[in-house]
């Protein structure tokens, strides 16, 4: 048994027994056992032996959807015009230069650049599977491998979505530049997918490493295909897609098939509960409907959405059409939970005139357990409570950013940078923006980022 004595904490409304909703309560204290909260009293002093922390403590984020390669790109797209199609030609670039090596140092470095900024889970839209040109490696999974070693490394947890990407776009077969991303069809990769999932079952702890499915999107992926996974992929895994990105996207799915990229789904039974929309942009009322009724999580990344110029998708009227919203950090132009956090309301403000389009609660709800729960280990909570995996973040109330706010409304004013400990089931990984394990997040990103051109 462990201790943590926090100065203050968000605990669930009934002191942590049980589901009521959260509050901030002072002189908080955590025991752990087996990784997992086992006790919670307030109003307590520290016991010898706890870990003080200081702040406000908040369970860990989750970050539900990331492309780990894309952080090559941070700070080297900027320098001209275009819009997203000029910008996809710069990231296939990229995607063409790794190697299991070089990936498997970048996304140790990203994922550690993550855990120090209060993630504790992370879900990986994978699809750069094989070598350039397209020819498997010796080791058919070596990619993937490299993934979950970063992933340890890091100390995250990590659902590791292996993604089907058959064409270039509707009616197009993959480029040259694409050619590493795809299978030899839709059946290839449900044999390669169970194939990896059984092998990561075998070489890693399912409560740190698991295998997840997603559709590249409905220009990826072509109409009979999308069949064939409705009627095969099993049922116990997620699955994500990038859904209505761009307009050009819905133009060529209505001209292919006379329906949305949403209304496509629906006709094939994809849209469920297990299912999530990642961007869902450029939305009709009735996709909106859709995926309301089918409770489906739609995953927005407003920071990369703004980065991209893609638009600014309609989350409030998702989210009270029945949807989750959940937050990600996809092309990791920033990684800041609470960043993202303010940019989904920032954005709803903009596009519709009106302040308080989501309130603090709802925003730590998507960056935690919304986006925790698109996962294959479901394990992030919005408020501490018994039973709940031992994943925190402690945030300081007295930074320049955060001094006078009010506990509850830290979405408004934190950043990474007040992110002074993250703790992953019970385990101090990281303190004051230091991976305990790996270092300065920096320091490893320079190291990574000079091997790509």
């Amino acid at each position: 048994m462990s201790g943590f004595w926090c100065e203050s904490a968000v605990v669930a409304g009934d002191g942590g027994t049980g589901d009521g909703g959260p509050v901030v309560l002072a002189g908080v204290r955590l025991e752990v056992r087996d990784g997992r909260i086992a006790a919670i009293s307030s109003g307590a002093e520290p016991q010898p032996g706890d870990q003080v922390l200081k702040g406000v403590v908040f369970p860990a984020a989750a970050n539900a959807h990331s492309h780990a390669f894309h952080r090559i790109l941070r700070g080297r797209t900027h320098d001209g015009r275009g819009d997203f199609w000029v910008w996809r030609e710069q990231m296939y670039k990229s995607a063409g230069e790794l190697t299991p090596k070089t990936y498997e140092q970048l996304a140790s470095a990203v994922f550690a650049e993550m855990v120090v900024a209060g993630f504790s889970s992370v879900a990986e839209f994978h699809y750069v599977h094989h070598q350039p040109g397209g020819t498997p490696y010796v080791e058919p999974h070596a990619m993937e491998l490299a993934l979950a070693r970063a992933a340890v490394a890091a100390g995250i947890r990590l659902t590791l979505l292996d993604t089907l990407y058959l064409a270039g776009g509707i009616g197009t077969p993959l480029s040259p530049e694409q050619s590493r991303f795809g299978d030899a069809g839709v059946q290839a990769w449900l044999d390669r997918l169970g194939s990896l999932r059984a092998k990561i079952a075998q070489d890693f702890a399912p409560d740190m490493v698991s295998v997840g499915a997603a559709l590249h999107s409905v220009r990826g992926v072509p109409d009979p295909d999308l069949k064939i996974v409705a009627e095969q992929l099993p049922a116990d895994m997620p699955l994500h897609i990038h859904l209505s990105e761009q307009p050009a996207e819905n133009q060529a799915c209505i001209e292919a098939y006379g329906v949305t990229p949403t209304g496509l789904l629906a006709r094939h039974g994809l849209l469920s509960h297990r299912l999530s929309a990642v961007h869902a942009t450029h939305m009709t009322q009735n996709d909106i409907e859709l995926l309301g009724a089918a409770g489906a999580t739609v995953v927005m990344c407003p920071t990369t959405e703004a980065d991209l110029a893609d638009g600014i998708g309609p989350a409030r009227a998702m989210s009270d059409a029945g949807a989750t919203i959940a937050l990600g950090t996809d092309q990791h132009a920033i990684i800041d939970p609470w960043v993202e956090m303010r940019a989904l309301e920032h954005g709803q403000r903009l596009g519709s005139g009106e302040r308080g389009r989501f309130s603090p609660q709802e925003l730590l709800h998507a960056a935690t357990s919304g986006a925790a729960g698109s996962m294959a280990t479901p394990v992030a909570q919005e408020a501490l409570h018994i039973g709940a995996v031992c994943d925190l973040m402690a945030v300081a109330s007295d930074s320049a950013r955060t001094a006078g706010s009010v506990a509850q409304q830290l979405p408004f004013s934190a950043t990474a940078s007040d992110v002074t400990a993250v703790v992953i089931g019970g385990a101090l990984v990281a303190s004051n923006g230091i991976h305990r394990r790996l270092g300065d997040p920096g320091r490893l990103l320079t190291a990574s980022l000079k091997d790509f051109s």
